[in-house]
C-alpha cells in the first residue's frame, strides 16, 4: 500500500518530484513500462517519467529487496534499447528504517558487467526538504527527525493552508497513510482531520479497492460454503470419497475431514 501511495504522489506531483530529485522542476511526462518491452515488467512501485533528454526511474520501497540491483540494471537496459540517446537517472527510495544492509546496495556486478544507481533513505533526509512544496509534504514525517509527531503537526498546518480543496484532501490522505509507518493510528487521527481525508481521491480509491477485495472474498467464501454443503450431502447419501472429491474438486483429505464431522 505504501509503495502505491508514493507512486500516486510521484505521478500526480511530477514537478515536485523533479525539484527534489533533479534539482529543478523539469517538465516530465509518464512513460508506460509497456513501451519498454513486451515481456512482463514489475510495475507496482515503478515510476518512469521522461523529458526530451532524460528518463527518471524511481522506485519507492517500504522494505529491503535483494533483487533491486539487478532490477535497476534490467530497467536501464530496457530504456537504452528504447531511447539510446536519453540520459537516465535511477533512484531507489526506502521509506522505513531497517537494519538490513541491502538498503545500502547501489550497484550490480556480474563478472565484467557493472551498473550503479542512487539510493535515498528517507530517514536520513532533512525534514525541511519536504516542507516547501505540497507534493512532498507526505514524506516529511519519514524524514530525519526524532519527533515525527511534531513533524506531522507541522504537515497538518501546511495542509490547512492549501486553498485548493481537492489538493488539500489528497495531500492529507497521503500524509496520513505514510505516517502509519512511524506513528500509531490514534496519533495520526488526532492530528489530521479525518473528514478531509475521507473526501480525497486517494481515500476513495483505497475504499473501493477494499470493497472489491471484500466482494471477491465474499464470493470465494460463498463458493467454498456451497461446495462444503454439497460434499456433506453426497457423504450422507453414501457416495464414495473418491467420487465426491472428483465432483466437488476437493482433495481427498478435505472430503475425509468432512466425513469425520458427520
Amino acid at each position: 500500500m505504501y509503495d502505491n501511495i508514493c507512486k500516486y504522489i510521484a505521478e500526480n506531483f511530477k514537478d515536485d518530484l523533479a525539484t527534489w530529485l533533479l534539482g529543478s522542476p523539469i517538465k516530465l511526462t509518464e512513460l508506460s513500462p509497456t513501451e519498454l518491452s513486451n515481456e512482463p515488467i514489475r510495475a507496482d512501485s515503478l515510476i518512469l517519467l521522461q523529458s526530451e533528454d532524460l528518463v527518471l526511474h524511481t522506485e519507492f520501497q517500504t522494505d529491503a529487496d535483494e533483487d533491486m540491483p539487478f532490477r535497476m540494471l534490467d530497467y536501464r537496459v530496457r530504456v537504452y534499447r528504447r531511447f539510446p540517446r536519453k540520459q537516465m537517472r535511477q533512484v531507489v527510495i526506502y521509506l522505513r528504517r531497517t537494519a538490513s544492509q541491502l538498503i545500502n546496495e547501489n550497484s550490480f556486478r556480474l563478472e565484467k558487467t557493472y551498473h550503479e544507481f542512487e539510493v535515498i533513505r528517507l530517514w536520513e533526509q532533512p525534514t525541511d526538504r519536504f516542507m516547501t512544496v505540497p507534493g512532498l509534504l507526505p514524506f516529511a514525517v519519514l524524514s530525519q527527525t526524532n519527533d515525527p509527531t511534531m513533524v506531522l503537526t507541522q504537515v497538518a498546518q501546511a495542509v490547512e493552508a492549501i486553498t485548493d480543496q481537492q489538493l488539500q484532501r489528497n495531500i492529507a490522505a497521503a500524509s496520513a497513510i505514510l505516517a502509519g509507518i512511524v506513528l500509531r493510528k490514534d496519533v495520526i487521527s488526532r492530528i489530521l482531520r479525518s473528514e478531509i481525508m475521507r473526501e480525497s481521491v486517494i481515500y476513495q480509491e483505497i475504499l473501493q479497492e477494499g470493497e472489491a477485495r471484500g466482494e471477491a472474498k465474499g464470493k470465494a467464501e460463498g463458493k467454498a460454503e456451497t461446495t462444503r454443503k454439497l460434499a456433506l450431502n453426497l457423504l450422507r447419501i453414501g457416495m464414495s470419497l473418491e467420487q465426491i472429491a472428483q465432483v466437488t474438486e476437493l482433495s481427498l483429505e478435505q472430503v475425509q475431514a468432512l466425513q469425520r464431522e458427520i
